[in-house]
């Protein structure tokens, strides 16, 4: 199985309780990140593990992705499937002072994950670089 990986780090200037719940709020993505169109949460309730949601981006397929792990206030990890693609992003956020580094992480394996990083992957790690980018932007200059 190939595995191919897109990871970025961003110190954020904002406690990191403030980020998570951000990151949490995946519904909101699309008002301070280019690189989503809509996110539609397909559940009730509190995001947590089996939360999914049906993302929308620039360029790509709908894709419904599922939580498969969440630590409060630390990270998340959700993941989608389409035939011959396993893709797994993670958020981590550890505190660093007053504020905080963020982890974005993006993996795809499966058959077709060559295939996809050749044609996709500056894309993909443009998207990811971009999120973190915009979360810092979004976390250090809304209020708390």
């Amino acid at each position: 199985m190939s595995r191919n990986r897109f990871v970025v780090a961003v110190d954020i200037g904002a406690p990191p309780e403030k980020v998570f719940s951000v990151l949490c709020d995946v519904e909101r993505w699309p008002e301070w990140t280019p690189t989503m169109t809509s996110v539609q949460r397909l559940d009730n309730g509190p995001f947590g593990v089996g939360s999914c949601a049906q993302v929308r981006q620039p360029r790509l397929r709908p894709a419904v992705w599922k939580v498969t792990d969440l630590e409060d206030g630390r990270n998340f990890t959700w993941v989608t499937r389409a035939r011959g693609l396993h893709m797994k992003a993670g958020h981590a956020v550890e505190r660093r002072g007053a504020g905080c580094r963020v982890e974005l992480s993006f993996e795809i394996s499966g058959l077709l994950a060559p295939v996809v990083s050749l044609f996709y992957g500056a894309m993909i790690g443009k998207y990811v670089t971009t999120e973190s980018q915009k979360l810092k932007q979004r976390c250090e200059s809304a209020p708390a």
